[in-house]
């Protein structure tokens, strides 16, 4: 068992797509469940989920995520333009010698400002339903908390935040799998953790976008490590820059057609191959042993 005194959160991330973060993140949350670890899963992948895929679950509980939207009384409005001129987000669209004023949903964060703004009463609110957060057990009785945004939503962040939260207080060690990119729903997640795994693959696109992502980190002062996967593709230039960096390579996956196989059918690489289970393992150890004091 893994111990520590406050529940641990580690986000799986990567700078691009397809460099295996999932296979990292549903392999790891697989080990330590079987380990007898109190574990969770969270996919903050919220505009392409897929950790479900991988596992049997029991839905246990649906939340709808919405976001409070300006609605502006033509009849009451001033035209005056201060609600267009306090929005940082250009969602207020005016054109006040017509009498003309929209509020654009889709560029809308929420914030409210509009709503300080107006001198004449005319903002209102309403919801406008952002996605939802669904909660299932897994066969071994742990938590797989997904995050799901609905179609033609302009960003996740808020309801990655609503799936973070969902994390039972109760828990030892969260598993957050972080959406690709360096971007904002990238920022919610890892800001959220307290060590930061970004999984690459040894390419001179792996490295770009890799050194994206330690810039990042290094911003918000996230402490972070490397998981090489495929490793024997590519080049070592990745593996110069890990060590003329001083970043922790902590574990190398082999660029193997096993993997593939096993990936493409969705299964569980650790089940077919043990040695992998136990080095993702001995990574979770290391993390924790560094980091399992800390708390967000």
């Amino acid at each position: 068992m893994i111990k520590h005194t406050v529940p641990l959160k580690i986000a799986i991330a990567s700078g691009k797509g397809g460099t295996g973060k999932t296979l990292v993140a549903t392999n790891m949350f697989h080990s330590l469940q079987q380990s007898g670890n109190s574990v969770a899963l969270v996919d903050c992948d919220a505009e392409a989920p897929n950790s479900i895929a991988f596992f049997q679950v029991h839905e246990v509980d649906r939340q709808v995520v919405t976001q409070m939207v300006p609605v502006i009384d033509t009849n009451a409005c001033t035209f005056c333009g201060r609600c267009h001129d306090w929005c940082s987000y250009n969602a207020i669209f005016i054109l006040p010698p017509a009498k003309v004023i929209k509020v654009i949903d889709d560029l809308c964060h929420g914030c409210g400002a509009c709503s300080v703004a107006c001198n004449a009463n005319a903002i209102t609110e309403r919801p406008v339903v952002l996605g939802e957060v669904v909660s299932y057990t897994t066969n071994l009785g742990h938590n797989l908390i997904e995050a799901k945004m609905e179609v033609g939503v302009m960003s996740p962040v808020s309801i990655i935040k609503a799936a973070v939260a969902k994390i039972s207080p109760d828990v030892e060690l969260a598993i957050l799998d972080s959406p690709p990119g360096t971007s904002c729903p990238f920022i919610q997640t890892v800001s959220a953790a307290d060590y930061v795994v970004l999984v690459t693959e040894p390419t001179p696109f792996g490295l770009s976008d890799l050194k994206q992502s330690v810039n990042t980190l290094k911003e918000i002062g996230k402490p972070y490590g490397v998981i090489v996967n495929r490793a024997g593709l590519g080049n070592g230039d990745i593996y110069t820059y890990l060590e003329e960096n001083s970043i922790d390579l902590l574990l190398k996956i082999p660029y193997d057609a096993l993997i593939a196989e096993i990936y493409s059918r969705g299964e569980l690489i650790t089940d077919t191959m043990p040695t992998i289970s136990i080095q993702l393992m001995d990574v979770v150890k290391k993390i924790v042993n560094n980091y399992g004091n800390s708390s967000n």
